[in-house]
């Protein structure tokens, strides 16, 4: 099992929700399973909407890598998007991404 940590915005700052997610699911299908706030997944992780949209944490972006084309196309579309945004239903869950840390963006959009 991988631990996977998200800092949800609370209006006051940020709560640290930390999830156990299994290799080979995707980072929005563990998200959704443990009902990570603000990760509603409405596409279903067909990399057709931006409401799994996270910005990973700088020190975790060289592992995770930038999105591929079709993703960073969707991403246009995604409320607050950094340097490091990805859509979480295109990140793979593996044993190299044990403790990675993802913010989850105020509000997610279509």
């Amino acid at each position: 099992m991988v631990k996977i940590v998200f800092l949800t915005p609370d209006g006051s700052g940020d709560t640290r929700v930390e999830i156990v997610a299994k290799p080979g699911e995707s980072l929005m299908q563990a998200a959704v399973r443990n009902s990570v706030p603000g990760i509603t997944g409405e596409c279903g992780g067909s990399c057709t909407c931006a409401t799994c949209h996270v910005q990973v944490d700088p020190g975790w972006f060289e592992k995770v890598g930038p999105p591929p084309d079709f993703e960073d196309e969707m991403l246009i579309i995604a409320n607050d998007r950094t340097e490091t945004s990805r859509l979480s239903c295109q990140l793979e869950v593996t044993a190299e991404l044990d403790g990675l840390v993802v913010r989850v963006p105020a509000e997610q959009g279509w």
